[in-house]
Formats: structure tokens, sequence, C-alpha cells
């Protein structure tokens, strides 16, 4: 009983991200599901001049070890920074949530007809087959490669650690450009991300969201009970 008491000391931060992640993924299938027709479409004519590059694929899924591992290592190794990188990417998820099922969005900038054959086009295809081109705005995987990026340079832990931080950046960037390559977002859903994702770096690193709180908190811990 000792021993699982101190784990759940040492581990409970795990919890929010539990909790958030069932919430997230049982709205994300839901909208997936019901947004099948009537949907605002997404469209630039910006995004008439970005060709299809099915290489980007690689990038593309690379998002999901990139956040995840940001996100775990700060787990383990810098809880301060732990709850900053959920408060930026919690928020941001939530907003895509909240706009996706208020307006509900999408895009025609997928091709009808692979150009070539290859293992590239394959993964794009089978990405295609289980990802509908709805609930598209903003990007997330935009926003959180960006909420990833800004944790590991605002971080002590990567200060001295140029080659990181320096990977980070071109693996963010990379991720991003892959979002328009594929034809998996439009130019519109790209900067909306980057404007939400500026909003929210000012509210979490400058103006240090997570400290406010908590000196909300403890103001009203101490402020006297009348009666």
């Amino acid at each position: 009983m000792e021993k699982l008491r101190i784990f759940y000391l040492k581990y409970k931060h795990a919890i929010p991200l539990i909790i958030y992640g069932i919430i997230y993924m049982t709205w994300f299938a839901w909208l997936e599901k019901n947004t099948t027709g009537h949907y605002r479409i997404i469209h630039m004519a910006a995004d008439d001049y970005i060709p299809f590059c099915e290489v980007f694929v690689i990038p593309y899924f690379l998002w999901f070890a990139y956040v995840s591992a940001v996100v775990i290592y700060f787990f383990f190794k810098d809880k301060e920074n732990y709850y900053r990188t959920c408060i930026f990417l919690f928020t941001g998820m939530t907003i895509f949530l909240i706009v996706s099922t208020l307006w509900p969005n999408g895009q025609h900038l997928r091709p009808a007809v692979m150009p070539r054959d290859n293992i590239f086009t394959r993964m794009v295809a089978a990405l295609y087959r289980t990802d509908t081109p709805t609930n598209l705005w903003p990007s997330i995987h935009v926003y959180n490669s960006l909420g990833a990026h800004f944790a590991i340079i605002r971080s002590k832990c990567f200060e001295k650690k140029k080659g990181i931080r320096i990977g980070s950046l071109i693996l963010a960037v990379s991720i991003i450009m892959a979002t328009m390559f594929i034809k998996q977002h439009s130019v519109f859903d790209v900067l909306t991300a980057f404007v939400m994702a500026a909003v929210m770096y000012t509210l979490v690193y400058r103006y240090d969201l997570l400290i406010a709180v908590r000196e909300f908190r403890n103001k009203r811990k101490a402020k006297p009970q009348i009666g």
C-alpha cells in the first residue's frame, strides 16, 4: 500500500493527461463520424499553387512521435514544463474541437488519382482512407508542432543542446510543410494555427499562465473565511 501511495504521488500529474486524452479522442471520433456533409469548404488561392509531394508523408507521420516524445520527456524530467506544455496543447486542441463542432469544415484539395505509384503515395492513400478531409481548422498538426518546439526551446533542459533545438526546428517546419504538400490542410488552416499558437505562446511563456493560476489559487486559500 505504501509503494502504491508513493507511485501515485510521483506520477499523479499523469491524471489530467489521461482524462483529457479520453475526452479528446471521444469528441474527435464523434466529429469524424458525424461531419459528413453540409460543411464549410476551406480554400485559399495559394492552395492551388502548392504541388502534391508525397515524400512529405514521412514528417507528417513523425508528428505523432514528435509531440508524444516531448510530452513524455517533460512528464519524467521537468514537471513545470510538462504542465506548461499540456496547457498549451490542451487549450488549442479544445478550441479546435469547439470550432469543428460549431462550424463543421472540410476541404477538396486531395488529388482524385495519385499522380505516381510508389511507397509514399501508397502511404498517403492509406492516410486518406483512415482520415476524412473534414475537421481541419485550425490545423492541430501545425499548432502542436509549434507547441512541442516552443516547449523545447523554452526549457532549461535543452538550453545548451543546440543540436536538439535545431533538429526540433527542422522537424517542426517539415511537419508544417507536410500538411500542405500532401494536401491535408489549406494554407488557411496553417495560418490560423500560427495565430492561435502565437497567442498561447504569449499567455503560457511570456505571461506564464501556470504561475498566474497558482498565485490565484494561493490567494484564494489565504483569504480569511467570513463566518
